[in-house]
């Protein structure tokens, strides 16, 4: 669509109209002094000023295109998001073996479960921006920090059980967590964490630190001082003892996972099933509430040096012909 930017600019465009009714108010009347080559000057000045009706409006038409071109008219595209700064948000997501695991919403594994809930979660952090890391057995970086969500989104959709291995660990992951960090502070990337700039890890599991070469608690303590606030989460219903056995989650390090969130100034959360997963997440959007709305830019081409252009071609045929008519 057409946009001005200056529009105000219009409102010079009755100017010379108004500097010719204040000369005519002005113009002595009657001669005063007696100049012997008056009437020269005035003969040549008068076909400059004055002119034909074709000049007047040359130079009318050629004024208009100047206020036109002052107004900067501007063609604006369509509307594209902008990427925005705020919190840095990772998102650690357990897929081990164990996630495969059926308890948590009737006919849908915790992986599933953490993928639909999450999914959401990460759709409204506007103005974040999101990575994700997935750990079994070793921890990978499946999307680095980025402003993307629906790429985050649809990588975690894309997750599958083993993936990363069988096991957890859940000291490497954290200690991934911060590698990351500390090379986007280093190559110029990323700043600091402070109080604008802030960094939470989102840790989700559901068993306890059975691989990797990282201890959780040391590499809690190395993320507290690289400041980054993990938040841990236990996914799976609750132990019980049933006919067949002990059904459940059993394998969940609680302890240590809370010991993780609290070294770090973060919280732990428990979640049994989808709704309470849904409850924590809620939770962690109003402990660490996203930057804001999304921001939008509508790419702007400009067309004023068209007007601009074309006066400056009809100028100098315009001048050059009342020049000639000035002094013939």
């Amino acid at each position: 669509m057409i946009h001005f930017a200056w529009p105000w600019m219009a409102l010079l465009a009755p100017l010379p109209w108004l500097l010719y009714r204040v000369r005519r108010a002005v113009e002595p009347r009657g001669a005063t002094v007696f100049l012997p080559f008056a009437a020269s000057f005035t003969m040549h000045s008068s076909g400059i000023a004055a002119g034909s009706a074709r000049g007047r409006i040359l130079c009318g038409i050629i004024w208009l295109l100047l206020v036109g071109a002052a107004t900067r008219p501007q063609w604006l595209g369509a509307p594209m998001p902008v990427p925005t700064t705020g919190r840095r948000l990772l998102l650690a997501v357990d897929v081990s073996g164990s996630m495969s695991t059926q308890d948590m919403a009737n006919g849908a594994s915790r992986l599933q479960v953490v993928q639909q809930v999450a999914g959401r979660f990460i759709d409204g952090r506007h103005g974040d921006r999101v990575g994700l890391i997935l750990f079994g057995s070793r921890p990978y970086l499946q999307a680095p920090l980025t402003s993307d969500l629906t790429t985050v989104h649809d990588f975690l959709d894309e997750a599958v059980v083993g993936v990363a291995g069988t096991n957890t660990a859940i000291g490497d992951a954290i200690g991934l967590a911060i590698k990351r960090l500390r090379e986007q502070v280093s190559s110029g990337t990323g700043d600091p964490p402070t109080k604008s700039h802030k960094t939470v890890l989102v840790l989700l599991t559901d068993g306890q630190n059975d691989a990797g070469v990282m201890p959780p608690l040391k590499a809690a303590q190395f993320a507290a001082e690289s400041g980054i606030r993990i938040y841990t989460i236990g996914v799976g219903a609750p132990a019980r003892q049933g006919f067949f056995g002990i059904t459940g989650n059993a394998d969940l390090d609680e302890p240590t996972l809370k010991a993780i969130a609290k070294a770090t100034g973060g919280k732990y959360f428990r979640a049994t099933d989808a709704s309470a997963l849904k409850s924590v997440y809620r939770e962690i959007d109003k402990l660490e509430p996203a930057a804001g709305h999304k921001q939008w830019l509508r790419p702007a081409t400009e067309y004023f040096s068209w007007p601009l252009a074309l006066a400056l071609l009809l100028s100098l045929p315009t001048s050059a012909w009342m020049g000639r008519r000035a002094w013939a």
